[in-house]
C-alpha cells in the first residue's frame, strides 16, 4: 500500500500488530533492576504476566524520555528518501520525549528544506496515543496531504479519552501523582481513583470510589457521560495483567455499544512503570476529555 506520508509511534502506542499497518515504531528503552530492557512495541510479543509480577514482587522499573538523538536517527532515512512526517507523541505533561521529539523535527527541517516533520502532543500515553497513531496512517493510506492530516490529528487530540484505575496507589507516589498520605489511606480503605489525561496532558484524579468493582462500573460511566458516535469509532482496553477484569469492562462497554470494535491488549512496560499491576484503561473517542 502506498501512504502519502510516514507515521511514526512509539512503544507507548501500546498497538497490537493487526492495529500497526502503516506505522513505524521507535524502541523504547528501560531499566527493570537497573538491568537494560529494550521494549519494541509490538505488545503482541510483551510477556506483561511476567512484567508485572516482577514488580508486584518488588522489581523497579525506570524509565527515560527518548532523546533527539534517537528520533534523528529514526526520522532521517525517511526524510532522505523524500518522504513527509508525523510523529505521534505521549503527553509532554508526563514526559519530556515531546519536546526532544520537537527539538528532532526543527533540526531536521532545517536540513531538509523541503520537507515537513510534524510532533502530535497526544497529551496521553498507551492507547491514548496509539489511536491517533492508527487514525493517521489511514489518512496517509488515503493520500491525505501531511499538512491537512497533521491539522486533523492535532483537532482529534481534545476528544481522545483515557480513563484508567489503579490497584496500588504506591506506584503513582512514586512518581509524584500522589501523595504519601494520600497512597497510604487510599489502599487501607480500598479507595480506588478514577484518573485521565486532562487538556494539559497532566494525569489527574476525577473521582474515588470504594472497591475495584465500583471503579470498573465508574469507566464505564465515563464512557456513557463522554463518547460520540463516529464512525471509526475503535474501543480499546489495556491492563495491568488483570485480564479478567479487562473482560468483565469490555462485556459491560459492549452492552452499550455492541456493533463497535474493542481491543484488549496488556498495557505496555513503559508507562506501565508508572501505573504499575492492575491498571485497567479504557480509551475511546469522546466529546472532550
Amino acid at each position: 500500500m502506498n501512504y502519502s506520508f510516514v507515521v511514526f509511534a512509539d512503544g507507548c502506542a501500546n498497538l497490537p500488530q493487526e492495529m500497526l499497518e502503516g506505522i513505524k515504531l521507535i524502541p523504547n528503552d528501560y531499566l527493570l533492576d537497573d538491568v537494560p530492557q529494550t521494549y519494541l512495541g509490538d505488545v503482541d510479543h510483551f510477556d506483561g504476566h511476567a512484567f508485572y509480577d516482577d514488580l508486584r514482587n518488588g522489581k523497579v522499573a525506570k524509565t527515560s524520555l527518548l532523546n533527539t538523538h534517537l528520533f534523528e536517527t529514526h526520522f532521517r532515512p525517511v526524510l532522505e528518501q523524500g518522504q513527509d512526517i508525523i510523529y505521534i507523541s505521549m503527553s509532554s505533561g508526563i514526559s519530556g520525549t515531546y519536546n526532544a521529539a520537537v527539538n528532532a523535527a526543527d533540526e531536521l527541517m532545517e536540513e531538509f528544506p523541503g520537507r515537513f516533520v510534524h510532533i502530535v502532543d497526544s497529551h496521553g500515553c498507551g492507547f491514548g496515543n496509539g489511536l491517533l497513531a492508527v487514525r493517521a496512517a489511514k489518512l496517509a493510506s488515503k493520500g491525505e496531504d501531511v499538512r491537512e492530516a497533521a491539522k486533523i490529528i492535532d483537532a482529534d487530540v481534545p476528544h481522545m479519552c483515557q480513563y484508567f484505575t489503579v490497584d496500588d496507589l504506591n506506584f503513582l507516589r512514586r512518581t509524584g501523582r500522589v501523595s504519601g498520605v494520600a497512597s497510604t489511606i487510599g489502599t487501607v480503605l480500598n479507595i480506588k481513583p478514577i484518573l485521565y489525561g486532562d487538556s494539559t496532558g497532566h494525569i489527574v484524579s476525577c473521582a474515588k470510589v470504594r472497591g475495584r468493582s465500583q471503579a470498573i462500573k465508574a469507566l464505564v460511566g465515563k464512557f456513557k457521560e463522554k463518547v460520540m458516535d463516529i464512525p471509526d469509532q475503535h474501543i480499546c482496553i489495556s491492563h495491568g495483567d488483570c485480564l479478567e477484569e479487562a473482560k468483565t469492562l469490555k462485556s459491560m462497554i459492549e452492552e452499550i455499544a455492541p456493533d463497535t470494535p474493542i481491543t484488549i491488549a496488556q498495557h505496555e512496560p513503559f508507562s506501565g512503570a508508572h501505573v504499575g499491576p492492575g491498571m485497567l484503561g479504557l480509551f475511546f473517542y469522546g466529546k472532550e476529555r
